[in-house]
């Protein structure tokens, strides 16, 4: 009887992994603003309940070139965000200095493109700020998280470990692994010590709490570190 059930578990599984690897194509991506995270704040809300935000500076972004599908097979915008410095102006590569003296806009650290509808509302030099979600309820929030480092198998799989008396050997590290001599290999993909963080996340549905000028509110908790890079765009599940 297992032998029967086999193909059919292999064939759910296969469907799964269609429907998955089809999630979200043929969509358009909404807006995306390039933005900073600051820090964490707390707000109350009109009933006294106390709301645990993520501050994001997200200062007026600027279009630095307008894709279209005739000459680039897409639409989309190329917005530039956080601007460089006057050091870092003269230190930037002569490709960059050139892209951003064509727009005749000021050099950025940050280049994003985002795949939209309609393109012909927008002229290069154009500045897109934090009113385009003035009518936005929730988020998609993308960062980098923070680098823990190559850990062990502890903290990164949170794995129990051995007993933590004097007498044992066996603290932290991680059972055994081997096989028998049938087949007498590790098989690939077991949890192992690796490195850790430092990876692109995107936390979905972080319900925007309030807008002040270039400052957003967003409940929750945002990937990374303080001042460092972040991307905000439309929920696509509940925007």
């Amino acid at each position: 009887m297992a032998l029967l059930r086999q193909p059919q578990q292999h064939a759910k599984a296969k469907r799964a992994c269609v429907m998955k690897s089809n999630y979200g194509k043929g969509t358009r991506m909404s807006l995306t603003l390039i933005g900073q995270k600051k820090g964490m704040a707390q707000v109350f809300d009109q009933d006294g309940k106390m709301i645990v935000c993520t501050v994001i500076l997200a200062e007026p972004n600027t279009i630095l070139e307008i894709k279209r599908k005739e000459t680039h097979g897409y639409d989309g915008i190329q917005l530039s965000g956080l601007r460089m410095t006057t050091p870092q102006a003269k230190r930037a590569k002569k490709p960059i200095k050139g892209h951003f003296a064509k727009a005749n806009v000021e050099p950025c650290r940050v280049i994003r493109e985002s795949r939209i509808e309609n393109v012909d509302q927008y002229q290069i030099g154009q500045q897109i700020d934090t009113s385009i979600f003035a009518d936005v309820k929730f988020v998609d929030v993308e960062a980098i998280s923070k680098g823990k480092g190559f850990q062990g198998v502890i903290k990164l799989h949170r794995m129990s470990g051995g007993p933590a008396a004097h007498g044992s050997g066996f603290h932290r590290h991680m059972g055994s692994t081997g096989m028998r001599s049938t087949p007498g290999r590790c098989f690939p993909g077991g949890k192992r010590p690796s490195r850790m963080g430092g990876d692109k996340k995107t936390v979905q549905n972080l319900r925007v709490v309030a807008i002040k000028g270039n400052v957003l509110l967003v409940e929750g908790a945002v990937p990374g570190a303080r001042s460092g890079t972040v991307y905000i765009r439309k929920s696509i599940k509940c925007g």
